[in-house]
């Protein structure tokens, strides 16, 4: 089917220059696995659905949800990370049919961010697409539109959720970059002002 050796990252970091070895995660039947460079197969089930998705580009990072064997064996969701540096926007999931779409598409998001994070991503944008109890359960938060970086500004959708790696506490008083993660501004040096008859 195109699919390169299915890859298990669980909850362990994920090295861009050493992956590590990866397995088949399975649920209910379904199994689990990344794409291989273009993710040719994701994206022609984001078009049978009519979601946007954007160009192949260096460094994106895609998993998939197939059932059945053999010549049943067939692609129901899919989920992509279009990566800037240490910042990212996620595309899906995508689930067109399965036991428990809801819950697939929850281990499509399982499945993504170890990845994504072993990969040096520090900050993720996705949009909401009725799934907000899902980016809930993985930390996401609603954000405003004026927080998305230049890198991704012009992506379709209404809403937007956004997640950060580790303990970070995310605050809107950040600075945006091109290709970095959003910031928070340098300090003003307190400076002493004279006195009044010249002492300080």
């Amino acid at each position: 089917m195109g699919r390169s050796k299915t890859r298990r990252v669980g909850t362990q970091a994920v090295s861009a220059a050493d992956p590590g070895p990866l397995f088949p995660q399975t649920s209910q039947g379904v199994v689990f696995g990344p794409f291989t460079a273009g993710a040719e197969e994701a994206r022609r089930l984001f078009s049978y659905v009519g979601a946007w998705i954007p160009p192949v580009s260096p460094g994106e990072v895609g998993w998939g949800a197939w059932v059945g064997k053999d010549a049943d064996h067939r692609l129901i969701g899919a989920a992509l990370l279009e990566r800037k540096g240490v910042t990212g926007m996620l595309y899906g999931p995508v689930v067109v049919e399965g036991p428990e779409p809801v819950e697939i598409a929850a281990q499509l998001l399982a499945t993504l961010l170890p990845q994504a994070t072993g990969l040096g991503v520090q900050t993720l944008f996705a949009r909401p697409q009725g799934l907000d109890r899902v980016w809930v359960r993985f930390g996401f938060i609603p954000v405003p539109e004026a927080e998305l970086p230049m890198a991704f500004k012009g992506r379709p959708g209404a809403g937007l959720f956004a997640w950060r790696g580790g303990t970070a506490l995310w605050s809107t008083r950040k600075l945006q970059t091109d290709e970095g993660p959003l910031t928070l501004p340098r300090p003003t040096p307190l400076t002493s002002s004279p006195l009044p008859g010249g002492e300080r």
